[in-house]
Parts: structure tokens; sequence; C-alpha cells
């Protein structure tokens, strides 16, 4: 029988096919994680964990569990193989939303103060957005960059110390440049606090060495799996073995149910592909090709946040063009390029219309694209946006 919904899974088939996509959150699986995702485990109810390595005595809460258990230890294993860490990790979070959301519960009490990067300035709605349950239920202050976009550790410190945070939390959502996790620590350490990096959008460059690991600084560190991990959507929490039953206890049952052992399997393929020199190299090409795209927008006279970028992704700011980020986005969406708008620091815009973009290599670069492509496609946006302003 036809079904529309597989109507509207063609058309977006032939959208992701079609559009040259820089949103820097995205990326594309291979056929093996979709493969995973799409199997027989989404029929499979596994609330609990594994018996070997339960915190408690109770194991899984459903039987037939035989073998999604060896599938939930394999998936941990690989995990610590691909960062080189012998933390223990949590594989359950269903995003990385999720992980922050119980990994605040594990170390936190509503109504304590936790020190994060301001939103508009790179941080991630999780960290303490007033319109978020982190924002709702902790007492947030934030941390800056300076003129020149760049995280100002001598802000974080003071802050830090004024406000004697019970967590200290690094990671962004928007923000170019390498974080130094030492300073962090440091500054954790002299503060007090719980130190807990969100590394979402910087994993797979750790994990390839093209930038610094918070292993062995951080007491607890999240991520999603995709973005530059190139797998399914989902989330993961390491942290330091003495706070894993805290960790694991906040999990499940503290704010999610039956893991998704359809998505824990593409997670497993995932760290499995994480670990080959392919994908080392493909990260390697990730970050050489925001380098080469975000220097042609320097040439053309752009102003790119921070001059430059470290990573995958580098944000752009109109304001000297007099176009909104809503509005660029929306018109190079129908030019069948794909980015998202974004605050930038000092923004005097709302988040609804934003005085930026954001734009991300890591999907483009698994298509295939090298600095070259880059580089045109950076030449096609700007002629988009010269048209734009010639319209004002």
């Amino acid at each position: 029988m036809p079904s529309k919904v597989f109507e509207i899974i063609e058309k977006e088939q032939e959208r992701q096919n079609r559009n040259i996509e820089l949103i820097a959150s995205e990326n594309f699986v291979s056929p093996d994680v979709m493969r995973a995702v799409g199997s027989c485990l989404t029929n499979k109810y596994s609330e609990g964990y594994p018996t070997v390595r339960s915190t408690g005595s109770r194991g899984r809460y459903y039987g037939g569990c035989e073998y999604v258990d060896e599938l939930e230890e394999y998936c941990c294993d690989m995990w610590r193989k691909v960062f080189r860490t012998d933390y223990h990790v949590n594989v359950q979070p269903h995003s990385g939303s999720s992980a922050n959301i119980a990994a605040y519960m594990s170390l936190l009490s509503p109504g304590d103060a936790v020190l994060a990067m301001n939103l508009n300035n790179g941080g991630h709605l999780t960290h303490g957005a007033p319109v978020n349950i982190s924002g709702k239920l902790y007492d947030m202050h934030f941390y800056d960059v300076n003129a020149h976009g760049f995280i100002d550790l001598e802000d974080v410190r003071k802050k830090a110390l004024e406000c004697r945070p019970k967590l200290l939390l690094a990671g962004a959502s928007a923000y170019s440049r390498k974080i130094d996790f030492a300073a962090f620590a440091e500054i954790a350490r002299e503060a007090g606090s719980y130190f807990m990096v969100d590394m979402a959008h910087i994993a797979g460059l750790v994990a390839a060495g093209e930038h610094p690991s918070p292993f062995g600084l951080a007491d607890v560190i999240t991520t999603t799996t995709h973005k530059t991990l190139r797998g399914p959507r989902g989330g993961l929490i390491f942290c330091k073995p003495e706070l894993a039953k805290k960790i694991d206890g906040a999990v499940f049952p503290g704010t999610q149910g039956g893991p998704l052992q359809h998505v824990i399997a593409g997670k497993a393929i995932a760290a499995e592909e994480a670990c080959t020199e392919a994908f080392r190299d493909y990260i390697r090409q990730v970050v050489r090709n925001a380098a080469a795209m975000c220097k042609a927008f320097q040439e053309m006279g752009y102003q790119v946040v921070t001059g430059g970028t470290d990573n995958h992704l580098f944000l752009l700011d109109l304001t000297d063009t007099g176009l909104t980020g809503k509005a660029v986005q929306e018109e190079l969406d129908r030019n069948g390029i794909t980015l998202n708008k974004n605050c930038v620091p000092n923004e005097t815009r709302s988040p609804a219309q934003t005085s930026g973009i954001r734009i991300g290599t890591p999907a483009m670069t698994t298509k295939g694209y090298r600095e070259a492509d880059f580089i045109r496609v950076a030449h096609e946006i700007d002629r988009i946006i010269r048209e734009m302003r010639a319209k004002q």
C-alpha cells in the first residue's frame, strides 16, 4: 500500500542529494549506520543496563536482552577506544541535550550555580538559556568572549571565583577556535567546581587529534554522535569512574526510559568507523576545507568572527552588509545552499533574525568536497549576497 510517509522521505532524500549542505551540526551517515538504525533492534525494549556493567544488582527490567547486552557493552568499549580513554561511558542518551540534562542531574541540585558560555557568544541552548530547562533549574552565570570573539579566560576565572559554581562548563555550538581545556580545568580546581565539557561539535576532531582532548581533565564529558563523528543522531556521556553510578542513574531511571538499541547499534558502527585512518583523513580534510573557505570569504572582504577558524566551522558577521542572518539563510536555501542564521558576539538583533550566519564543512566533505569546491561555494554565496544588497 502506498504511503504518504515514504513520499515525504523521498522528497527529503532528493533535497539532501541536491543541496549544498553547510549546517555545521549535520552530516551524512554511512550505509552501515543507516542499516543498523533501521534494523530489528527497534523492536526491543531494554530498560536498565547490561548485568555485567550494572551499578546495582537488577540489570535489565525485561527478558530477552542477552544480545542487546552484548551490543551495548561492545558499543561502550568501542567509544573508549575512539577516545583512547578508561573513562566510564554511557551510550544510552537519546541526544546531546538529553546527555547534558542527565549530566547536570548527576552532579547538581536545583538552584546550584553553573558557569557556562553565553548562548549569544557561542554557547548552546542547554548551557543555561532561560528558555531551556537548564536555565530554569539552575542558577546560571555566563562568561563571554573578548572584542575579537575569543573566549576570555580572565573573564572565566574572575566569574568562577566570584560565583564559585558547583559546575564549570566548557564547550560551544558556534565557536571557531580551539578551547584550552587545561586552563578551564585549572580554573575549576581553583573555584572548587566540577568541570564538564560538552564536545558535541568538535568530538570528531578530538578523536582524530585535530583538537586538544578534554579526557584526563574533565570530570564529565558529553557529546552527540552525529556532527563531526558522522554517526546517528544521539548522545554519549563519559565520566571519571567514581562518577559512573551517578551518571548511569541520572540517565536511567532519572531522565529516560528504555534506550534505543537500534540507535546504539548505529553508534557502535560509527565508533568502528572513527577508529580508522580513513576517518582521521576525513577530519583533516574537514579542517583544511573550513580554513580554505574561511580565507576565501576574508579575501572578498567579509568579517569573520575571531578572524579565522581552527575547526570545522566559522561565523560570518553580516552587520556591515545591512542584511539579517535570517534573510541570507532563506535566500541561500532558495538557491540550493543550506546553512543557518546565527548570533554573533555583541549581537544587536534578536535570535529570530541575527546578524550572522554559521558555516560548516563536515557534511560536504563527506560528499567528497575539497578546498577548491568550498572556495567555489564561497564565491557563489558572495554572488547571492551581493544581489541581495543591490535590491535593498
